[in-house]
């Protein structure tokens, strides 16, 4: 009885240093996974710190580039209102406002700026110093629904004449695919998608005057292309006003022999750059958004 209890003792001793040398074994195998994957959780870490620390340069040196552009336009600008414009004025901008306001009377210049920004596009002539003479001769009001009711005769007449030449269209934009996958957004999805794509095409730096014969090859409706190109040309239409208004507003400082005073100057660099960085921004999200629609469309075939 005592040699089986002692056998039996025997063995529980003999088994538990062997089962104390597993649960060791076990442990550190087990702490060995626990610091593996406490490294692996601090490299993530360390290495999303690095992507956000160079996030953070990388805006504020572009935040930083944009600053000293916007210092170095502004004193280009301020030069030129001092020297470079007067010059111009007295050459070349007043004797042609003298020549316009002694041959034609405002309405008749109205209706030829109306029939320039009409006409102009379909014989791929820019219409952008029409919209200048808008803006020296009518001002925002008058000058923006003048331009504004002569562009869709502008882009309408292109885009049905584009229609007899539908073919030819398609392979001229097959020989660029790059620029042709940004037109050819105007004609997918649904009528607001090709609304938007054509408002964006015509805030992005696109040639306009390609676009208006180019879009019938995207197969895009009629009724979002003109409305699209309506909304997205509001911009550049003014941006264009108000430049003929400042061209007038130097012509008839020099006209008067008298220079522009310090804050005068100051107003128009200010609004001149404001203006300025405003199609910047504009043209920077709009290019941004035709990309991330061009993603869209690839993501989808």
């Amino acid at each position: 009885m005592v040699s089986v209890v002692g056998v039996a003792h025997s063995s529980s001793r003999i088994e538990d240093p062997k089962g104390d040398y597993v649960n060791l074994r076990e442990a550190q195998a087990q702490n060995a996974d626990d610091d593996d994957a406490n490294n692996c959780c601090d490299d993530g870490v360390g290495d999303t710190g690095l992507v956000i620390t160079r996030s953070r340069c990388w805006l504020v040196w572009w935040w930083a580039r944009l600053i000293i552009l916007l210092v170095f336009a502004g004193l280009l600008i301020a030069v030129s209102f001092k020297w470079v414009v007067p010059f111009l004025m007295n050459k070349e901008i007043i004797p042609l406002l003298n020549w316009e306001r002694k041959t034609f009377s405002k309405p008749v210049l109205a209706a030829i700026i109306f029939a320039s920004v009409a006409v102009f596009p379909v014989i791929l002539i820019p219409s952008t110093p029409s919209m200048w003479v808008a803006g020296m001769t009518f001002g925002y009001s008058l000058g923006f629904l003048i331009i504004i009711t002569a562009v869709p005769i502008g882009v309408s007449l292109p885009y049905f004449i584009g229609t007899l030449f539908h073919r030819r269209m398609e392979d001229w934009l097959g020989r660029d695919p790059k620029k042709a996958s940004v037109i050819r957004l105007a004609g997918e999805g649904n009528w607001y998608h090709q609304f938007k794509a054509v408002t964006l095409i015509r805030i992005s730096p696109f040639p306009y005057i390609i676009f208006n014969y180019c879009a019938v090859a995207t197969n895009v409706k009629y009724v979002p292309y003109l409305l699209g190109t309506l909304v997205g040309m509001v911009p550049e239409i003014f941006v264009a006003i108000y430049t003929g208004i400042m061209i007038k507003t130097l012509a008839d400082a020099s006209n008067d022999n008298h220079a522009l005073s310090a804050t005068q100057i100051i107003f128009n660099v200010l609004g001149f750059a404001l203006s300025i960085t405003t199609t910047v921004i504009v043209t920077m999200y709009a290019k941004r958004r035709l990309k991330g629609m061009q993603k869209e469309e690839e993501l989808l075939v």
